[in-house]
């Protein structure tokens, strides 16, 4: 059930925010998940919501990191909450953005990183959380 997955995943240990990568226009489901998995998997994407930040490169690294072909020139990434959404990156190019803009979208709990590969009609998506101090001393504390 999506709303179980969604709510395991925004109650890790310190999370600080429920992230969902969707990716779509993808070649095939398959490859959509996998993507959207490597996006929410990747430390440094983590890291880079705890922090604020809107990095696109670093979601750009974990899609090509995923084992997936797809064309970068294609793709764009965009992230959105309550607060709305900033636009990153389009068509292989990075955009210009307000920062202050970007960090207000990036503070809301949830936070969804969208990604379009203009490279067919599937989609797929994930949820994790973000890489917090709190669950780096949580998970260093605990002993088996």
């Amino acid at each position: 059930n999506t709303e179980m997955a969604k709510k395991i995943a925004g109650d890790g240990e310190g999370a600080g925010h429920l992230l969902e990568c969707r990716v779509s226009s993808a070649a095939s489901t398959e490859q959509a998940r996998m993507l959207a998995k490597s996006v929410i998997s990747s430390n440094l994407v983590k890291a880079t919501f705890f922090g604020r930040d809107a990095n696109w490169g670093r979601v750009l690294c974990a899609l090509g990191y995923a084992g997936v072909d797809f064309a970068p020139e294609r793709a764009s990434v965009r992230f959105e909450s309550g607060a709305g959404g900033i636009e990153l990156f389009r068509e292989g190019a990075p955009l210009a953005f307000d920062e202050a803009r970007a960090k207000a979208v990036l503070s809301e709990r949830d936070i969804r990183i969208e990604v379009s590969l203009g490279a067919g009609s599937a989609e797929g998506t994930a949820w994790g959380c973000d890489l917090t101090y709190d669950y780096v001393k949580i998970n260093g504390d605990y002993r088996t």
